[in-house]
C-alpha cells in the first residue's frame, strides 16, 4: 500500500464554477481525505462542497494555518501522517504555499521525509504572466509593496529598473480595496513607455487582463476596486 502524502490542492480564485478550473482528479483526492490544513476553515468547507456536494463535511478535521497560527503548532498538524493518513492543504485562493502561509507546513513535511504532491489548478501569478505578453522566462513576484508613499515610490522605481536591466517581468499585488491607489501610483512613478498589465478577477466571469503602456493607461484605468488584481510591469 502506498504511504501517506501531503496533497497541495489549488482552490478557486473567485466565484467561478469548480469544473471550469479544478481538474476532476483533484475533486477525487479531496473527497477521500479526512484531514485538511487550511488558511480559512469557512472558505475551505465552501470550496469542498462546491467540488463535491455530497461530501460529509462533519467527518473532516480542519487545522487552520494562517498569519495568526503559532508556528510551534504546525508540526502537530502532520501527526495523522504517522498513522498512514494523507492530508490536504487548501489556501484561501489559488495554489497552496505560493504567496501563502502553506509553505511552512510543506517545509516540515519535506524535512520529515513525507511525500508532497502538488496538484494542478489555478495560480493567479502564473495565469497573469501567461496572458500579459511579458517575459515568461524570467519573472519575479513581490507580494505586497510598501504602504508608505515614499517607500512605495522607491520600490516601484526599483522594480521598473529591474524590468529594464534584467529583462525580467515584475509582479505584485495589493489589498483589493487599495487597488485604484496602486494603479495611480504606478502611472505616477513609472516611465510613460513602461508596459503595465492589469489582471483583474482571473478565471472569473468578469475577468479582464489588459496590457498597455503607462502613458496609454492614463485616464483609462478599469474598475478594480475590491477585485483581486495582479499588477505586472515590464520594459517598454
Amino acid at each position: 500500500m502506498e504511504g501517506p502524502a501531503l496533497y497541495l490542492i489549488p482552490s478557486l480564485l473567485g466565484d467561478s464554477p469548480a469544473e471550469q478550473v479544478i481538474p476532476p482528479y483533484n475533486t477525487g483526492v479531496a473527497s477521500r481525505l479526512k484531514y485538511f490544513i487550511v488558511e480559512n476553515v469557512r472558505s475551505a468547507r465552501r470550496f469542498l462542497k462546491k467540488c463535491n456536494p455530497g461530501i460529509d463535511i462533519d467527518a473532516i478535521t480542519f487545522y487552520e494555518l494562517n498569519e495568526h497560527t503559532d508556528k510551534s503548532r504546525i508540526a502537530g498538524y502532520l501527526l495523522p501522517m504517522k498513522t498512514g493518513e494523507s492530508i490536504g492543504v487548501i489556501s484561501e485562493a489559488g495554489c497552496p504555499a505560493v504567496a501563502d502561509p502553506g509553505a511552512d507546513v510543506v517545509a516540515i513535511a519535506q524535512q520529515e521525509g513525507y511525500k508532497v504532491v502538488p496538484l494542478a489548478g489555478p495560480s493567479s501569478i502564473l495565469m497573469a504572466v501567461m496572458a500579459s505578453g511579458f517575459n515568461g522566462q524570467s519573472f519575479a513576484f513581490h507580494g505586497y509593496l510598501p504602504i508608505d508613499a515614499g517607500e512605495r515610490a522607491k520600490k516601484l522605481k526599483q522594480l521598473e529598473a529591474r524590468a529594464y536591466n534584467e529583462d525580467q517581468t515584475q509582479l505584485f499585488i495589493e489589498t483589493p480595496y487599495r487597488n485604484p491607489k496602486m494603479a495611480e501610483d504606478i502611472l505616477l512613478h513609472c516611465k510613460p513607455q513602461t508596459q503595465l498589465c492589469i489582471a483583474i478577477n482571473i478565471s472569473c466571469g468578469d475577468e479582464s487582463i489588459v496590457t498597455r503602456s503607462v502613458k496609454a493607461w492614463k485616464g483609462k484605468l478599469p474598475d478594480m476596486h475590491k477585485k483581486p488584481t495582479v499588477f505586472l510591469i515590464y520594459k517598454g
